[in-house]
């Protein structure tokens, strides 16, 4: 799998959101739809379409409170 090299904001939740995309690292395999190995075209596809865990996640910001996914959540859970 291809990987990213992310910078990001990490929330007092301790979830950590991408706000910019700095690098993809190419796994160069064929298997692969997000590499340049990668056969086009490639008939009735099966092949790897997500990318890997980051292979670095820069912290450019920290918030105290919950990221936007859990505030709905953990909002109605406080009162």
């Amino acid at each position: 799998m291809c990987c990213l090299e992310t910078e990001g904001t990490k929330y007092g939740c301790g979830h950590y959101i991408i706000t910019r995309k700095l690098r993809k690292i190419d796994c160069e395999n064929q298997w692969c739809t997000l590499s340049r190995r990668h056969r086009t075209p490639c008939h009735n596809c099966q092949c790897e379409r997500y990318y890997g865990p980051d292979a670095s996640e820069t912290v450019t910001a920290v918030r105290p409170e919950f990221c936007p996914e859990c505030y709905p959540f953990y909002s109605q859970r406080r009162r």
